[in-house]
């Protein structure tokens, strides 16, 4: 190898060794939550939504409360519903101590789940559980505000169709703003364990 291109390789060999170094310092400083990684990222914001009983809920409702929101739609058939009830076992495991942590299930797919159909949906999960729907346009501003990501997948039929979206579940402080996420493989005793440090 000639020299010059030994130099080269040492050099970017050492600056890749700087980068790794510098990624794991950040990620040893936040806990080794995922929180570090999303350093100066924004999630969360205001929302106007209706619950599945009809009652219109702000976000400014739920001040003093830590949030756990998760954006999802009621046909889904397999991600939502393991979301859903790792929240609820989750909040089973924090006992008395999460009754200050709200849960909150916001679709995607605003044109299928209706304020009587996320009612159906929300009793198979924790009784604690606000399943938020709306207009098309409310979903679209609070899953920007949370930097979700939605898009139909169009089926067979011309009204079948799935919603292809992101899938994690955001950690809100009391004064509604991000304090950590999990991922979809995130079990419920180690949400539950992320959780009680906020308590």
């Amino acid at each position: 190898m000639h020299p010059s291109t030994r130099r080269g390789l040492l050099a970017f060999l050492l600056g890749l060794a700087l980068l790794i170094g510098a990624f794991s310092y950040d990620y040893w400083q936040s806990g080794g939550s995922d929180q570090g990684g999303l350093a100066g990222v924004s999630f969360g914001g205001p929302f106007t939504l209706t619950d599945q009983n009809g009652v219109v809920r702000r976000d400014g409702d739920f001040r003093g409360e830590l949030m756990l929101v998760y954006f999802g739609y009621t046909y889904c058939p397999d991600a939502c519903p393991t979301a859903l009830t790792a929240i609820s076992a989750a909040l089973d495991m924090l006992g008395e101590r999460g009754r200050t942590v709200q849960p909150i299930f916001i679709t995607i797919d605003p044109a299928r789940d209706t304020v009587a159909q996320m009612k159906i949906y929300a009793a198979n999960f924790t009784p604690r559980l606000l399943a938020l729907t709306g207009t098309s346009q409310q979903i679209a501003t609070v899953a920007r505000a949370y930097r979700v990501y939605y898009a139909k997948v169009k089926g067979e039929g011309e009204d079948d169709y799935a919603m292809d979206h992101s899938d994690l579940i955001y950690l809100m402080g009391r004064d509604g703003r991000y304090l950590n996420h999990f991922s979809a493989d995130t079990t419920a005793a180690e949400m539950a364990a992320a959780i009680k440090k906020y308590l």
